[in-house]
């Protein structure tokens, strides 16, 4: 059974940096995409980031490119998201989400694994 837990969250000041880390276990996660999202309060939960593993392919949200940056560890079986620059519309809860038949790195929809979440907070 897929396992995905999140870690790293808290809470930062505007500008400042977080690395979050999904660790992934239960299978070989070696054809699938890795995907973060997150969910602000009152807001719908939204696309960050996603990474296929295979390749290393990534790709970004527009209002995170060029501040976050995904990608994986092989050998610890985990995936991180490295957020710079955060600003106070970051905060959320942030999902770490996987699934082998991914077409539309995007889409919620197409992930069947989660994790939990884990809050970032950043203040101005």
């Amino acid at each position: 059974q897929v396992q995905l837990v999140e870690s790293g969250g808290g809470l930062v000041q505007a500008g400042g940096s977080l690395r979050l880390s999904c660790a992934a276990s239960g299978r070989t996660f070696s054809n699938y995409v890795m995907g973060w999202f997150r969910q602000a309060p009152g807001k719908e939960r939204e696309f960050v980031a996603a990474i296929r593993w295979t390749n290393g392919n990534t790709w970004y949200a527009d209002p995170v490119k060029g501040r976050f940056t995904i990608s994986r560890d092989n050998t610890k079986n985990t995936v991180y998201l490295q957020m710079n620059s955060l600003k106070p519309e970051d905060t959320a809860v942030y999902y770490c989400a996987a699934d082998p038949r991914v077409w539309n790195a995007a889409s919620q929809n197409q992930y069947n694994y989660w994790g939990r979440g884990t809050q970032v907070t950043v203040s101005s």
